[in-house]
């Protein structure tokens, strides 16, 4: 852990290929993730959900909202790369997604979204052989990723944003 509260684990580092152990804590980090969200947030009021986790940065909620767009993303991208040869994913602009309406709901239909989009990536990467978490796949702006990258990229992106959380819960005494 850091005090950077922008990146309260440190910056993502990009691996070119994951171990077998890398892999299975990243599956086992995928299973663990929506119950620690749901923990994290568990008990907040409204005006803590509306907090943000740090001066110019989201608020607890539009986290939640955000994780749930996001880890959708990943198990779509990883599909994709499956199924497809080389498929070009499609970036979104995520801090234009945290504006919408659907950021101002209760955090529950996000945290239901979360467990069934992680059920699914961990069923779908237990059952890989390790020769396909080598599958490429475009990112337009980020280049060519594998699945092993993704892998890396979206457990990392859990835990960065579960930190935002627990550090902000931390630092409120909440």
């Amino acid at each position: 852990m850091t005090t950077d509260l922008a990146y309260p684990i440190g910056k993502f580092q990009r691996p070119t290929v994951l171990t077998a152990d890398d892999r299975t804590a990243a599956i086992a980090h995928f299973a663990a993730l929506p119950g620690e969200i749901r923990g994290a947030v568990q008990g907040l009021s409204e005006a803590q959900l509306d907090t943000p986790y740090r001066p110019g940065g989201w608020s607890v909620r539009q986290v939640v909202h955000h994780l749930a767009d996001s880890h959708l993303n990943a198990l779509i991208r990883v599909k994709l790369a499956l199924t497809e040869e080389n498929p070009v994913i499609k970036p979104y602009d995520e801090k234009r997604w945290a504006e919408l309406a659907d950021n101002r709901l209760p955090v529950a239909p996000s945290l239901a979204i979360l467990e069934g989009a992680h059920a699914r990536l961990v069923a779908v990467l237990a059952a890989m052989p390790a020769e396909a978490f080598t599958r490429p796949l475009l990112h337009p702006v980020g280049g060519p990723q594998t699945i092993d990258t993704v892998v890396a990229l979206y457990s990392w992106h859990g835990r960065h944003h579960l930190a935002h959380i627990t550090g902000l819960r931390q630092r409120e005494g909440w």
